[in-house]
């Protein structure tokens, strides 16, 4: 028996023949047809007018930051139950995160603290920049509240949809809510292209400077020419290319991990202090990740404990994310609550959610589970 891992990437034959177009015609160099093509088709996919294909989810949410003109001195409000890539560019630009605690019902940020924040920074005279909210493990945020809040203090959205490609939003697919939208194309997230991710906008002027700041912003002139600094931030023609394969079967990749999270569920609902990851009623969870929570003095063990019996069992799983505001590297940031991100770090699991996973890799996930359990 093989590793079964947390979320491999998983081909579906399509790739290859974009890859052999981009090698026959010689376009293998960063830029080029299908880099075009790529962002048109995905942009067409999130129902957003304009894309810019990126090396990374995280150069993304950069040039974001960027773009609304985040600089030193700025506050920006994030999600605090993400990974470091939310929180990150905020640094990046000089700015100081605020950190927003999880709602217990869905996971992602709480808009009633949000408003809460907003409220006393709009007393103090300090509002944030901006507002990253995580579309955290396949599944939308609140955006209709959260959105209702930041336009009453006039505070822009930043959208990080890394996690949730082909979720939705009251049907309408995420990464649109914002005035930007990142997505991320790294090789654990539901489609890849090994590296990459996506900017995307209503705002044609915004993808345009972001496209000229991630082309190591060169002016139009003859010679190499620059007034601005730059980034070597865009996609090669050749990862476009895999991600142009993989977005042919992003309908399919989203059920099989529905299908798992469903089989999980089934498999795993009777035992005693054991709960999965709600599904938001306002909108369609792809669950990228199948997450639970373990109650120790019900179940009788540890999240830990069964990470660590996964573990010996050649099983990958992972604890949910580490908030933010305990992150060492953020320690004396602000957060807004907390203890629900706390609680779901302390007590959750992430199981092993991608789409290649057999009946035989999940009947392995489940019999150890239940090995575990001393009290089912």
């Amino acid at each position: 028996m093989g590793r079964v891992y947390l979320s491999p990437p998983h081909m579906s034959g399509a790739e290859t023949g974009f890859v052999q177009d981009a090698f026959a015609t010689n376009w293998i160099a960063p830029l080029g047809p299908h880099v075009d093509a790529f962002e048109r088709e995905f942009a067409a996919t999130v129902q957003v007018p304009h894309a810019a294909a990126l090396s990374s989810g995280t150069a993304a949410l950069h040039l974001a930051m960027m773009l609304l003109g985040v600089g030193p001195g700025d506050e920006v409000v994030c999600s605090s139950l993400t990974f470091s890539a939310s929180a990150n560019p905020i640094a990046y630009v000089g700015a100081t995160p605020v950190f927003v605690d999880a709602d217990p019902a869905t996971w992602n940020m709480d808009p009633a603290l949000l408003a809460a924040e907003l409220e006393e920074s709009a007393v103090r005279g300090r509002l944030p920049k901006a507002v990253v909210v995580v579309d955290i493990y396949g599944q939308s945020a609140d955006h209709g509240a959260i959105g209702d809040v930041c336009a009453r203090y006039c505070v822009p959205v930043i959208e990080d949809a890394a996690e949730a490609l082909g979720a939705t939003y009251e049907g309408m697919p995420v990464g649109r809510f914002g005035v930007l939208g990142a997505f991320s194309f790294n090789g654990n997230k539901i489609i890849t292209t090994s590296g990459g991710g996506m900017l995307v906008s209503a705002d044609e002027n915004l993808i345009a400077r972001a496209r000229f700041l991630a082309t190591q912003a060169r002016d139009s002139a003859p010679h190499y020419q620059h007034s601005t600094i730059g980034f070597n931030y865009r996609l090669s023609n050749v990862l476009a290319a895999i991600g142009r394969g993989q977005l042919t079967v992003l309908g399919a990749r989203i059920e099989a991990r529905r299908a798992n999270f469903d089989f999980y569920r089934r498999s795993l609902e009777d035992l005693p202090g054991l709960e999965f990851m709600p599904e938001a009623p306002y909108g369609r969870c792809t669950r990228w990740l199948t997450c639970i929570t373990i109650e120790p003095s019900r179940f009788g063990a540890s999240r830990e404990d069964v990470r660590l019996a996964l573990e010996t069992q050649d099983i990958e799983a992972r604890p949910v994310w580490k908030p933010m505001h305990l992150q060492p590297v953020f320690s004396g940031c602000r957060v807004r609550g907390g203890a629900v991100s706390e609680r779901l770090f302390r007590n959750g699991l992430c199981l092993p959610s991608g789409s290649s996973l057999t009946d035989g890799d999940r009947a392995r996930v489940i019999a150890t589970v239940r090995r575990v359990c001393r009290k089912a």
